[in-house]
This record gives C-alpha cells, structure tokens and sequence, in this order.
C-alpha cells in the first residue's frame, strides 16, 4: 500500500511549493563552509552588506550566517553552529506571513536594510525562523542581495542527486503533539500514521508538508535522558538521495565520515553522519528528486 493511499489529501493555504534554503547560523563560518563543501555545496554567492553567503548544489540552497547581529548561542554542547532557520516556498510570502500570524505564530522583526529585501518570517522552534518566500522562479531573493561569487558556477549539480528531504526538530518531552498542530494549522503539514518512517532514525512524530516535498520530525528525550542537556531546537538536515550506498559511498571519498554501529550504520534506507566540528550532522534518505508519492 502506498503512502499516498494512507494518508488523508493535505490543504495547502500557504501555497508552499518546498524549501528554499536553509540557513546556518555560526561563529566559525569558513569551518562550516569548508564542510558544505565536502558535502557537495558550492560557494555562490556574498551578501551585498552582511556577513552571509551562499552555497549551492542541484536545487538546494543553504545560508550561511556569519553576521555580528546574529547571535549564535553556545550551550553546554558548545555548538558554533545553529540550524537557525527554513524557508519555505509560497504563492505569495505576505498573505502567508499574515495567515500564520492570524493563527498564534509570533512574526519577527524585520531586518532589512537600504536595498534589502524584507523576507517576512515567524519564529519557529527555539530561536529558529520560518521565511515565506515567493520569489524563486525568473527572480529570486539572492538576485537583490547577494553579488555572485567570480567565476563560480551558479548551478553546480547535485552530488548522488542529493536534495532537501527534511528536518528534524527536538522538542520537550510530551510537546510533540502542540508542534503538530502548529505545523498543521498554521502551515497545512500532514501528520504520517503511526509507525511511518524513513531512514534510519525511526522515532519521533513525522509530518508531511502540503505540497508532499519535506517532512519534520519531531523527536522528544528519549526516557533514561533525565540529565542529558535538552532544548526545542532545529538539530539536523535530511538529504534525499535515490541510492543511498552510492551517496554514501561518493560522500566518504570527499571526507564526509558515517556512524558505521547498530542501530544507525548505513543501509539502503538511510545513513547518519557523525557530529561534526560546531554541533552539525546530516542524515540522508532514500528518496528521488521528484519526491515520487506512489513508490516511497
């Protein structure tokens, strides 16, 4: 049985239409960079008058916000690196930003300087944002604030055909379901039936965007954790890939190290990366681009 025969049709008011990026804050950015870069990314683009760039592969953007008003918050984990914000991709980012807000979301202050596109946003998980974007066709939002990087090219292709999956968002213990409901209904996400997973990682809440392109998983403490350190927060990226062993495989070439160890070594389904320098994995998936419905 296919998923797209278990799963009741979403409602889509926002419009969304997947992610646009996905934005790091840190304090170390040419070591987050240099990561990025094992991964298959590529440096694009700088901001006109921040300190923010760019990088790229395939059909995913990723932010990198090294900027001094944007504090980056050390825990006891000692993290330099906050997975700090999603932006999603809508029919019109102000009648989004208004639907949510209409609906209890918090919206954040805008930040936009001279010559500075205003992205309007609401606060997520943490201090993480949501963006509503809805220029990323002909014109996008890096045409107005970001210089392209000499020589660079522009479109770099996808590594193993990598693309954004999801993201996984802590949450305290037995607030999952008021995250579902906010996800639901400020921003149409769908929650799976109980027991649906992918990867390698079978815990949590999985919910399912309108457009059926992204996922959010929401994983509480597990029990015995009583002293681990804790917080609502954005903690990993998911990246889709249609042969996860070829993935994996052209990623330990470039350096990229994998947890090889039960419950979580790879397999066809998916592989975790370990903990990078900062606080950063990435978990990849088994997935096509097309984010094919009747297969998974």
């Amino acid at each position: 049985m296919s998923l797209h025969e278990t799963t009741p049709e979403p409602t889509n008011p926002l419009g969304i239409a997947g992610v646009e990026f996905i934005e790091y804050s840190t304090t170390e950015p040419l070591a987050l960079g240099a990561l990025l870069e094992r991964f298959g990314f590529v440096l694009v683009a700088r901001h006109r008058s921040r300190e923010v760039v760019l990088y790229r592969q395939g059909s995913m953007n990723v932010v990198v916000n090294a900027d001094p008003s944007v504090a980056v918050t050390t825990s006891l984990d000692k993290r330099t690196v906050t997975l700090s914000a999603i932006a999603f991709r809508v029919r019109d980012a102000g009648l989004a930003y208004h639907y949510a807000v209409e609906r209890g979301a918090w919206p954040i202050p805008t930040r936009a300087s001279a010559m500075e596109l205003n992205i309007p946003g609401v606060h997520g998980a943490g201090d993480s944002i949501v963006y509503f974007v809805d220029r990323y066709q002909d014109f996008s939002i890096y045409d107005v604030d970001f210089r392209p990087v000499p020589h660079a090219d522009m479109q770099p292709p996808a590594l193993a055909g990598l693309h954004f999956f999801g993201v996984v968002q802590a949450v305290m213990r037995g607030r999952s379901l008021e995250w579902a409901d906010f996800y639901a209904q400020l921003m149409g996400f769908t929650e799976l039936p109980n027991g649906t997973y992918f990867g390698v990682v079978p815990k949590g809440i999985l919910l399912q965007s309108p457009c059926r392109t992204f996922y959010l998983q929401l994983i509480e403490p597990i029990s015995d954790a009583e002293e681990m350190h804790w917080e609502e927060d954005l903690i990993r990226v998911g990246l889709g890939t249609p042969d996860v062993p070829a993935a994996v495989q052209a990623l330990q070439k470039r350096g990229v190290v994998f947890i090889d160890r039960d419950p979580v070594q790879p397999t066809e389904k998916g592989a975790l990366t370990q903990l990078f320098k900062g606080g950063v994995s990435f978990e990849l998936v088994r997935s096509t681009e097309s984010h094919d419905k009747e297969t998974r």
